[in-house]
């Protein structure tokens, strides 16, 4: 698929400026400056992060109320009932929650509640209101959801039980009528970092809570390798705060890890040193939805508390079951969806994709969504049968706003929700063709040519002789990478294949370039039937990141190549 290239400028006068100050490569303060980073004192905090720079938790609205009303709890032994999102984020910020209320409340008096996905949907449900009332709790707190539950917390209101809300999830107009919401994007949150996930709110009650009560660091501090989890899994913006927890966290989870993470590791076969963000989000992060996507996400929970790795071993290895059930799932649905279109001779001259088929699991209908863009980049819809309606998520493409699309067809549907990138959606049989017809109408009314075409973002040129050790060094202090702050893309024009080239399991290319007699080795992905552009051994331009080749305990730089095309004249 032919794609964009977009190639960032940044300010030749700061660059100037920063390059004197810091007396480094030239195309890495390029890239620092582009990311905002201008000076020296900028340049320090971001490459050598601290725990001190962490904002007082005590700025962040309702703080002091949420803090008082669980003092209030421990001192009239109340139940506390720890509630939160089946995914990767809710499910880390519940396992801490808990096993920091654990340290200082009487464990008889606390549980955990995670709904099930399915039997129950997204955010606080009746079925956990209702077993909090049955259990006698008194104090709720939700962690990765609440925001929009106003009906749902007005219920247990009635049914004298209190919510203490720590979301990040964009509030409504009407707020819940909780004793405290901790949301840095209330309109009226002075917080100065907006950005944290929910686990990461939670991390700043558990900050403030300790500074009340006098509690080591240590007594927080221990969860930041789940905060890191649910950073890398709910793709926030990596700089601020979240650039500090996950940095700190990241030393925990490759230092001490809990035993949950270990095992998740053990079990992924991963047994390298120095775990990245990356590493996170392809290794541990799919594994934990799995367990919500397939079955109940409760066990995701119970293996972050568990304290014995054998036992953690136990639960990791049901995460594990259910991940190998999703696998299939999600390949298999990919095939046939792929087939579908391929006999849709009309699909050519969409601008968007649905699809529905009734046996399809809802576990996967995002994951394939995303699979098909792909292949077909466009806005995308996969559609399921739930239980007597149809239920679907929705992917984007870069800068079109996929909410709005299916805001506008919202007279076929019963519920929707979602934000720029992604939605759900559900609907009655009847209403699919409709709603297809109407959103296919929207999208090419609203969506702009180039928005078809994915975009590759180039951080900045770079000669293959400014490449060497002393470069990745650097680079890896960027770390970690993720939105704001992603992993720097290369580009470096007129360079040839000096003949070493080859295809590699059908269809891979290893690469082996030469650029003013500087080689470089190189690995292109799914790009084997693109080789014969390097056969004619003239000139291209090669698009790519840097990483680390460790082969029989030698290590070299290689190019993870993107893209290259034919060199301009």
């Amino acid at each position: 698929m032919e794609k964009r290239w977009k190639i960032n400028e940044a300010d030749k006068d700061l660059v100037t400026s920063l390059q004197e100050s810091l007396k480094i490569n030239r195309t890495l303060c390029e890239i620092l400056v582009s990311r905002g980073i201008s000076d020296f004192e900028t340049a320090r905090h971001f490459f050598r992060p601290s725990i001190s720079d962490l904002h007082d938790p005590w700025l962040m609205k309702d703080m002091e109320k949420a803090v008082t009303r669980i003092e209030r709890a421990m001192q009239q032994k109340e139940k506390i009932l720890v509630f939160g999102d089946y995914d990767v984020d809710g499910t880390t910020a519940v396992a801490g929650m808990y096993q920091f209320l654990r340290g200082i409340h009487d464990p008889a008096l606390l549980d955990f509640y995670i709904p099930h996905r399915y039997r129950e949907g997204y955010g606080v449900s009746t079925k956990g209101i209702d077993y909090a009332i049955e259990n006698g709790f008194t104090l709720i707190i939700s962690l990765d959801c609440g925001i929009k539950s106003v009906d749902h917390i007005r219920y247990a209101l009635r049914a004298g039980i209190e919510f203490i809300i720590c979301d990040h999830h964009l509030p409504d107009a009407e707020l819940p009528p909780a004793v405290a919401i901790l949301n840095p994007k209330q309109a009226d949150c002075n917080y100065p970092f907006k950005d944290l996930c929910g686990c990461g709110v939670g991390i700043k009650l558990m900050m403030a809570i300790s500074m009340r009560l006098g509690l080591p660091d240590e007594s927080w501090q221990r969860y930041l390798d789940l905060a890191a989890t649910a950073i890398a899994a709910d793709i926030v913006s990596m700089s601020g705060e979240n650039r500090i927890l996950a940095f700190f966290g990241l030393i925990k989870v490759n230092e001490n890890p809990c035993a949950g993470i270990k095992a998740l590791l053990e079990l992924s076969g991963y047994h390298e040193h120095n775990l990245t963000i990356t590493n996170l989000v392809y290794l541990i992060a799919p594994r934990i939805n799995a367990a919500g996507r397939m079955d109940d996400a409760r066990k995701a929970v119970l293996l972050f508390i568990e304290g014995d790795y054998t036992k953690a071993l136990g639960f990791a290895t049901m995460l594990q079951n259910d991940n190998t059930d999703r696998k299939e799932e999600d390949k298999s649905i990919t095939i046939e969806a792929l087939e579908l279109i391929s006999k849709d001779s009309d699909h050519v001259n969409r601008r968007s994709t649905v699809l529905f088929q009734p046996h399809w699991h809802k576990g996967v209908v995002g994951i394939v969504a995303s699979r098909l863009i792909e292949t077909y980049y466009r806005p995308t819809i996969v559609l399921t049968r739930s239980g007597d309606l149809v239920a679907g998520s929705a992917r984007s493409v870069i800068g079109f706003n996929l909410y709005e699309a299916v805001h506008a067809c919202r007279e076929h549907l019963i519920g929707y929700g979602g934000h720029f990138a992604a939605a759900g959606m559900t609907m009655h049989p009847e209403q699919v063709e409709e709603f297809c017809k109407k959103f296919e109408a929207t999208v090419a009314a609203t969506i702009e040519p180039h928005q078809l075409i994915p975009e590759i973002c180039i951080d900045a040129f770079v000669q293959f002789s400014d490449i060497n050790a002393g470069f990745y060094n650097i680079l890896s202090q960027m770390e970690p990478f993720g939105p704001d702050n992603p992993r720097p893309v290369f580009l470096a024009k007129k360079v040839v294949d000096n003949g070493w080239s080859k295809i590699v399991k059908e269809e891979h290319i290893r690469f082996s370039l030469s650029q003013n007699n500087v080689q470089m080795s190189g690995i292109g992905f799914g790009m084997a039937a693109r080789f014969e552009m390097l056969t004619s051994r003239q000139p291209i331009d090669v698009v790519f990141t840097l990483d680390e080749n460790d082969y029989n305990g030698n290590k070299s730089l290689q190019l993870r190549v993107i893209d290259f095309r034919m060199s301009d004249v």
